[in-house]
This record gives C-alpha cells, sequence and structure tokens, in this order.
C-alpha cells in the first residue's frame, strides 16, 4: 500500500477493532467522571503479544493527518447533535472547529510508540503511550461510537510499524439516535417528546405515517425495500433471489443520512448478509465502475475464505448518478481503504 507516496508492504491486520472506553478519553469527551487513564485494552494478552511482539513490547506506530481530518469530518454530526450525555456536550461543536484546527497543525504522519502493560495481572493486553500521536486519539475520539484499527506494515527499511486509524462506529451512533425517540414524553438531546407517537426528524416533528416509513427504512422494510427489489430483486454479487435471505442496505449509514436519504432507494442496495456485514463494516466498497474494492484491514485468509477478489467488477450492480454520491460517501468515511 502506498502511505504518502512511499510504499509499505501490508503483512497483517489486527484482526479485533479496539474500540474508545469512556474511561480512556480526555476531558469533555467523557460521559462519566473521572479524569480517564492512558492504558487503552487491546485484547487478550496472547493475542496483543503475537501482534505487538513479546511481553515488555515497545511498538513503533503511527497516524496519518489525513486518516485525522477524515474521521473528525465522518464524527461531525455527533458533535453538533450529541446522541449520548458527554461532559462538555454543549461545547462539543465549538470543540470540533478547535479539534479541526490542532490537528492542521500536526505533521502529515505522527509518529508514536506504545509499550505492553506488562504490570497489570490477568489475560487481558493493554498498551500505554506518553506520545503526542497517542494523546491526540484520546483528546479527538468519543467513547462508545468511535474504534481503532491497527495494521502491521513493513517500510522500505525493513523494519515492522503499526499503522492505527480511528474510525466511526455508525451502527452504535444510529443505535443510541434511536434510543432517543421513546414514548414516554421525555426531553432527550434538545428533543421534547410530547406525543408517544411523534418521533423528531431534522426539520422537527414527523407525521406518524412519516415516522412509521422512516423507521421501516431502518430495519428494511416497507416502501424503501420494495423500491430495492424493483430495481436489482438479487443480490448483484452472490445472485441470491430468496427474499428472505437479502438485506437492504444503506450506502450512506443511516445513522448519519437526512431523513429522505433514509428512505431513499438509491442509497442503497440489497445484500446477501455477508456481503451487507463486510459493507456496513467498510470491509468492501464499490466503486462507480461496479467493480468491488476489499480492505486491507481484512487479512488475506479471510479474504480468500470468503472468496473476496479485489477489482472484481459486476455487471448487474446498480448504478447511476444518486448512488454514484452515495457511494462518494461510503468511499470516504466508510471504507477502510
Amino acid at each position: 500500500m502506498d502511505i504518502l507516496g512511499e510504499r509499505y508492504i501490508v503483512k497483517e491486520p489486527f484482526d479485533r477493532d479496539m474500540f474508545v472506553p469512556d474511561c480512556w478519553v480526555k476531558g469533555k469527551n467523557k460521559i462519566g467522571g473521572g479524569h480517564g487513564e492512558g492504558k487503552l485494552y487491546i485484547g487478550s494478552k496472547e493475542q496483543m503479544r503475537g501482534f505487538y511482539g513479546e511481553e515488555g513490547f515497545v511498538a513503533p506506530c503511527f497516524i496519518l493527518k489525513s486518516d485525522l481530518l477524515t474521521y473528525m469530518q465522518a464524527i461531525r454530526p455527533e458533535y453538533v447533535s450529541p446522541t449520548q450525555d458527554y461532559v462538555g456536550k454543549d461545547t462539543l461543536a465549538d470543540m470540533w472547529d478547535k479539534r479541526m484546527a490542532k490537528i492542521s497543525t500536526l505533521d502529515d504522519i505522527i509518529p508514536f510508540e506504545i509499550y505492553d502493560q506488562d504490570q497489570i495481572a490477568g489475560a487481558r493486553g493493554y498498551v500505554n503511550s506518553e506520545d503526542t500521536g497517542f494523546n491526540i486519539l484520546r483528546e479527538i475520539s468519543l467513547p462508545n461510537v468511535s474504534y481503532i484499527r491497527a495494521l502491521k506494515v513493513c517500510g522500505r527499511d525493513g523494519q515492522d510499524m503499526f499503522y492505527w486509524k480511528l474510525f466511526v462506529d455508525y451502527d452504535a451512533i444510529e443505535d443510541k439516535s434511536l434510543a432517543l425517540v421513546n414514548t414516554y414524553g421525555k426531553k432527550k438531546a434538545g428533543l421534547l417528546m410530547e406525543d408517544p407517537v411523534t418521533t423528531y426528524g431534522e426539520k422537527g416533528p414527523l407525521s406518524e405515517h412519516r415516522s412509521k416509513e422512516i423507521s421501516n427504512a431502518r430495519v428494511g422494510q416497507g416502501k424503501y425495500r420494495d423500491g430495492l427489489l424493483e430495481e436489482c430483486p438479487f443480490c448483484p454479487i452472490t445472485m441470491i433471489n430468496d427474499e428472505r435471505l437479502l438485506i437492504a442496505s444503506h450506502i450512506k449509514p443511516w445513522a448519519v443520512s437526512t431523513d429522505e436519504e433514509k428512505i431513499d432507494p438509491k442509497n442503497g442496495y440489497m445484500l446477501s448478509p455477508l456481503y451487507d456485514k463486510l459493507f456496513d463494516r467498510g470491509l468492501i466498497t464499490f466503486g462507480n465502475d461496479r467493480k468491488m474494492y476489499v480492505s486491507n484491514w481484512l487479512s488475506p485468509k479471510n479474504q480468500e475464505r470468503m472468496g473476496l477478489q479485489d477489482g472484481r467488477f459486476f455487471q448487474t450492480l446498480p448504478m447511476d448518478e444518486k448512488r454514484e454520491f452515495y457511494l462518494d460517501y461510503h468511499r470516504q468515511y466508510v471504507f477502510k481503504g
């Protein structure tokens, strides 16, 4: 893979998402009390040391400024309209601007070292660092709705390094956003639920019919699903045409789509379950040329097991101007490229 014009050999991804916990983030990003702690849970010690090195390891890592800027653009809706009760939720929108400005002053590649927290007993593996790269992740990431992936790469000097990248967990934001809509007339996230059958969209209260239509789009039912099936009554990858085995997948994630985008059949594909999950998690995407692209963050062995072929062409993949618009968002903010 090419990173800022330099060629790196991809060796293997860490086959576990490192979810950002509340205890790790700093200051006003927190939901609970306390000042946060530097150590980050990676996985089991066996899994961690098998990837980063033997007990007591010190591992060279790096993040990219461009990745941080992409993350901040993707997470912006959560900064502006929080779905969680962050300590600084009233100031997060202003903090977004300040953090973007701070990131823009960083170098294109931000190196840091992580070290094994081998003094901690038990089977759980933790790392820590005092370096800027590690701490900028703690400063900008929002807990429970963000996660980090790691990729072992080898540069021209033949040394292994670990490329970290911060991602938005759209499913988590989506679940928390849906939890705001309830039937008990409670005020949450600035939305006053006075009518037990009223759902609120980005422009105010929705009619019961409209609310149901959007809700059905989320679970792949109703008008949204019917519109997708009219355009392509089968999965264009597997050619499965049993409707019971097809999922109405959103291209631009439901959590960050407008009310209109949530029910727009052009913002979706009918996919069989495996490919729905791969597409939803950004492990595959599609080009406007109807080719499928596979993420380097999925191990070659698992790619082989699933029969994934990077650059494979699918003639029957629906493509039009609106889908190209939605796919541009998916490639930029969802796909783990």
